[in-house]
């Protein structure tokens, strides 16, 4: 039998990017759950081989979108189980929220490429293949470190950037799944609002897309690759 990720998509065009490439390569059927669809967090959590919960402009704490608290518990049950969790932007801090830590705003907007720093425990990680490369943040919120959690990375910016809980849980502030093509007028078109109103300046963000987004590729799919070869799971 294949294996099955399920990926919970709440804009259409933050989906898994370039990660679906390594998915499929290793095997695994992918299948996306998106918010307004009936069945939005209604299966069984713990189903699937690996759950990734995507990226999204909205806060965890925002009571304007009921269906987070049907996705806190989602999630915290899949977490309870110890399997196998990627969270990216608006997904790590779901982790951290159904965990039971703070998530809350940190005042500026992140938003562009710049490089990380990895901790002494992230440098001997899967983050370790992006090392020294610009990645792409996106976000104005933040979140309390896990309990049992490693932090693995901050920015210039932003303390906690990344946070892994044993070999199965793995959370990243960034987005290393972004596409480097045509595909990211869809981000810049989508997130139009929020750029005009954090002054960025998009052809700018477009041409740093370009310019780092080739060799941002190769170094995140290579970190998927080494995360999912390490996961701590029952054949």
């Amino acid at each position: 039998m294949r294996k099955t990720v399920l990926a919970l998509r709440h804009v259409h065009f933050e989906d898994l990017g370039s990660f679906a490439g390594v998915l499929e390569e290793l095997g695994y059927e992918i299948r996306y759950s998106d918010v307004g669809d009936p069945d939005f967090c209604g299966g069984d959590p713990c189903s699937a081989d690996l759950l990734v919960i995507l990226g999204g402009p909205i806060g965890v704490y925002d009571d304007a979108y009921p269906f987070l608290d049907a996705e806190r518990v989602f999630i915290r049950t899949r977490l309870a189980a110890g399997l196998p969790t990627l969270g990216i932007c608006l997904g790590a801090q779901l982790i951290a929220a159904a965990l039971g830590e703070r998530v809350y705003p940190t005042g500026l907007k992140e938003i562009g490429f710049s490089k990380l720093t990895l901790t002494a425990v992230g440098s001997k990680g899967p983050l370790r293949f992006l090392e020294g490369l610009p990645v792409l943040h996106w976000h104005g919120d933040t979140y309390s470190l896990p309990q049992d959690a490693a932090n693995l990375a901050s920015s210039e910016l932003v303390e906690q950037q990344a946070f892994s809980i044993g070999r199965n849980v793995l959370g990243l502030q960034f987005h290393p799944e972004v596409e480097p093509d045509q595909r990211f007028e869809r981000w810049l078109v989508g997130h139009a609002a929020e750029l005009a109103s954090a002054g960025i300046d998009v052809p700018s963000l477009r041409d740093a897309a370009e310019q780092y987004g080739p060799a941002l590729r190769e170094a995140a799919q290579a970190m998927l690759r080494d995360w999912l070869g390490g996961l701590d799971v029952k054949e």
